[in-house]
Order: C-alpha cells, then sequence, then structure tokens
C-alpha cells in the first residue's frame, strides 16, 4: 500500500488568543450584540426574544471561557485579579439573565458589557506584567500613544463613523478620535469600518458604521498594554536603594 505523501496535509494552525486577547476579542462581541439590539429596537422588531437569545447565550458561554483562559494562567491572588474574576462572572450572568427578558431591559443588561471586558483586559495585562517578564516579541506595529488611545476606544465600542455630503467623520465617546488617526490605523490593518451595523445618532437618521479592531490590531493593543514598562533584561532585579542609615553614615 503507497502512503500518501504528507507535505500537503502540513498547515500552519494559529495559535490560541492569549488572555488578554481573548477579552479583547470578547468586548468586540459584545460590542457587534448591542449594536444588533440596538438596530432592533430603532426598528420596532416584534420578534423578540428569539432575535437576541441565541447571541447572548453564546456570550454567556464565551465569557465563561475567558474566565476559565484567566485562572488557567495561575496567577497570583491579588485584589485586582479576583475583582477582575468577578466582573466577568457578573457578565457571563447578565448575558445569561438577559435571554428571560423583553428586548430593552435585554439590552440595558449588556450596556456596559464592552468596557467591562476591556477593563478587565487591562487588569489582567497589568498582573501578568507584576508577576512575570514578558518575552514576547515586539509586534509588528509599534504604536504611537495616539493610535494607542484610539484602539482602545475602538475596542470599548465608543467609535462609529459616518458620511454626509462627501465628507467623512469620526464620531468618539470618551477620548477623541480624529479621522485622520482612523485612516492610519486602516491603512495598517489596525481597524476597519463595519457598514450600516451602529445604530442611528438620531431618529429616522442613517445606520452609522462601526469601527472595530482587525485581529492585527487586537493583538497590537494587547501587547500595547502587556508590555512592561520599563527595559530590563529578564531575570534582574533593580538593585535595591541605600537605606537612609547607610545614607547618612557615608556622609561622615
Amino acid at each position: 500500500m503507497t502512503t500518501p505523501p504528507t507535505d500537503g496535509l502540513l498547515f500552519e494552525v494559529a495559535p490560541p488568543p492569549t488572555p488578554v486577547e481573548r477579552l479583547m476579542l470578547l468586548a468586540d462581541q459584545y460590542v457587534a450584540h448591542n449594536d444588533t439590539l440596538d438596530r432592533l429596537l430603532r426598528a420596532g422588531s416584534q420578534s423578540e426574544p428569539d432575535a437576541y437569545v441565541a447571541s447572548a447565550q453564546r456570550l454567556a458561554s464565551a465569557t465563561r471561557t475567558a474566565i476559565k483562559a484567566v485562572t488557567d494562567e495561575r496567577l497570583y491572588e491579588s485584589h485586582e485579579l479576583s475583582d477582575a474574576v468577578v466582573r466577568l462572572q457578573q457578565l457571563a450572568f447578565l448575558s445569561s439573565a438577559s435571554t428571560d427578558h423583553r428586548l430593552p431591559m435585554a439590552r440595558t443588561l449588556t450596556a456596559l458589557a464592552p468596557e467591562a471586558a476591556m477593563s478587565c483586559a487591562d487588569s489582567i495585562a497589568h498582573e501578568i506584567r507584576r508577576r512575570r517578564w514578558s518575552t514576547t516579541d515586539a509586534p509588528d506595529h509599534q504604536l504611537t500613544a495616539t493610535q494607542r488611545t484610539a484602539l482602545w476606544e475602538i475596542a470599548c465600542g465608543h467609535v462609529v463613523a459616518t458620511r454626509s455630503l462627501g465628507r467623512q467623520y469620526v464620531h468618539y465617546r470618551d477620548e477623541r478620535v480624529l479621522i485622520g488617526t482612523l485612516r492610519s490605523l486602516e491603512a495598517n490593518a489596525l481597524a476597519e469600518r463595519v457598514p450600516n451595523s451602529a445604530s442611528s445618532a438620531y431618529t429616522g437618521g442613517p445606520l452609522q458604521d462601526r469601527v472595530r479592531l482587525t485581529a492585527a490590531g487586537t493583538t497590537a493593543l494587547a501587547a500595547a498594554i502587556s508590555r512592561p514598562t520599563t527595559a530590563r533584561p529578564p531575570g534582574t532585579t533593580p538593585a535595591p536603594a541605600p537605606t537612609a542609615a547607610t545614607t547618612a553614615t557615608r556622609s561622615h
């Protein structure tokens, strides 16, 4: 019997997302879910609750998966880590509970989920920075402070884009995001627009384009917040500062 060649059977498998990346992807899922509910509310949809139950159930499952990914890291049990896990457990509960409510209340229960998931991602990244030295290679895209801020706002679901009279506009909620910044992120394949996916800004208005992170954008932002703030070789610690008594002795 002839053994088939193995060359065609080999393929590159993408590594699984890190816990921080997984939480950012979770935030993106919540943004898309909330956008769907907003469109249903504006359209006065009568198809509830079936229109969003399956999505909410998937979110609850994805949140529990993210919790397991965090606990599998076996980080030191700090207050910040405990709080992040509790917030994620609350998200899973609220997502599951939203399936028992009609559309307006279901939307309320997941309203703050994207920001909560991103806050947890930041907390987990901070704990990893404190407990370990990151040996991750530098990402392909070195972010400027402006780009990093814009990516964070996008990940939280705070940025949409519109067109009017041939001009493009960016609408943001907290930190300022300029159209030039968005274009630079798009040019580097770090962000993208999803046409007509976000609710209109006013009753009867046109749908807006949700701006979201690409896979590369998620990786770049996760690396940026996970990277140690000081460049110190792995395995080394700074020399302890001299005590007041030692300093006083040497001054004589």
